[in-house]
């Protein structure tokens, strides 16, 4: 029987045994991988174009999103939608800065009639007239009511703060923009970045080498014939903004900089440093601001990475009243991990909670190919999570205080609140 007193050996992670997609070449450009690892009857497939928000004039790349199963000259969007519901498909879309997404999970057996129907409403989406009025009647509608919180506010300006360098990436759809979409301009748009806009496919799923063959042939004419380009230059507008809200009672807060992103040398230790500030719940940021303070539910901090840079984000909501009070305590836990060292005990409980959160990232072959996407978006592979594991066990604290002193500079940072 076991002794329950003596506590469990406890057996360092020194390696991951990844499982790659295997990568079928569609073109010079464009690939598909295909997970097959899946010991269920589940699948998913994802279909990656070049149409992101910072494609096209302003809104463009929302809209045509948003319609993009809004029906064709032979289904309309209700139609479209019965059939992937009577297959068991949960169809996804979503937009990004740089990139679109589709996304349907489903069974496995059904994937590739679902497939049919998602191909068949992309390829001969008709933007008719009654539904694209409808659609941005309702859009409109969303964002006027976004518009009285603090949270959308903060976001669109710090955005335009962000991207100040790049009107392509700092654009932002304004109320008046929905009274000057016409048919023609989603059209255009549709079959630019849709029809030849065909990025990448990730499949997941236990499938035969015919449904493989299927997807392939189906996509062909969509892949991209253009190399894709994206901004690498971007520079942020450093210092404070405020955008005033009548009647607010909360004040959102969104504080960052321009950084990089995994081609970067420095940034699995940044990562590390990132944890140890904001990216856990015993974060600094959460036990000074929540647990002692009381001035906010949660507070955290990210690395949100583009194709050829990145960056660095604070974000948090609290009462309109301790707005200066919580920026000065977020000023001084970046100026403390600028001149004091972190403490031994604390840097090995954030190692430890990185390497099970590590683990936990690649358990399963949804997560371990979302991982691989994730990778593959810089043009690396699965061992960078092993080196990962490397860069956290070997980490220092002198090396914490380096990267608070090069990266956490409080005058390089883009300060926006509204409340």
């Amino acid at each position: 029987m076991q002794d329950r007193i003596i506590a469990p050996t406890l057996i360092a992670i020194d390696h991951i045994d990844f499982t790659a997609p295997k990568t079928h070449r569609l073109s010079n450009s464009v690939n598909l991988y295909h997970m097959n690892s899946v010991p269920n009857e589940t699948s998913r497939f994802d279909l990656y174009f070049d149409a992101g928000k910072c494609k096209g004039a302003i809104g463009i790349a929302g809209f045509v999103n948003g319609l993009l199963f809004s029906g064709t000259e032979v289904k309309s969007s209700i139609e479209i939608s019965n059939e992937i519901n009577a297959l068991g498909g949960f169809l996804e879309t979503g937009i990004s800065v740089e990139n679109a997404v589709v996304s349907i999970y489903c069974l496995r057996e059904n994937l590739v009639s679902i497939f049919k129907v998602v191909i068949d409403a992309i390829q001969n989406a008709s933007f008719d007239e009654k539904e694209v009025k409808e659609f941005l009647s309702d859009r409109k509608q969303n964002m006027m009511v976004s518009m009285e919180k603090v949270g959308y506010l903060a976001q669109r300006e710090f955005q335009q703060k962000l991207f100040a360098s790049n009107e392509s990436y700092s654009k932002t759809v304004n109320l008046s923009d929905f009274e000057s979409v016409s048919q023609t301009a989603l059209k255009e748009f549709h079959a630019q970045h849709y029809l030849k806009g065909l990025l990448k496919i990730a499949v997941v799923g236990n499938l035969p080498d015919k449904d493989i063959g299927f997807i392939k042939e189906k996509t062909r004419s969509l892949l991209t014939e253009k190399s894709h380009c994206f901004d690498g230059n971007l520079e942020n507008k450093n210092g404070s903004s405020h955008i005033n809200k009548e009647g607010a009672l909360q004040c959102a807060l969104r504080i960052g900089r321009i950084l990089f992103n995994k081609k970067h040398e420095d940034y699995l230790d940044f990562l590390i440093l990132n944890t140890i500030l904001g990216d856990y719940f015993g974060s600094r940021l959460m036990t000074n601001i929540r647990e002692e303070k009381g001035y906010t539910y949660g507070v955290g901090t990210m690395i949100a990475e583009l194709h050829q840079t990145g960056y660095f984000l604070i974000a948090t909501e609290v009462g309109k009243k301790v707005k200066d009070d919580t920026i000065n305590e977020i000023k001084y836990e970046l100026n403390r991990l600028q001149n004091e060292k972190v403490k031994q005990d604390e840097l090995q409980l954030v190692k430890n909670y990185m390497l099970g959160q590590l683990l936990k990232s690649a358990d399963g072959p949804y997560s371990m190919t979302d991982l691989f996407l994730s990778a593959e978006m810089h043009g690396k592979d699965l061992e960078f999570y092993n080196e990962a594991l490397v860069s956290i066990q070997k980490i220092t604290a002198e090396r914490i205080q380096e990267l608070a002193l090069k990266y956490l500079n409080w005058d390089d940072m883009t300060i926006v609140s509204a409340g």
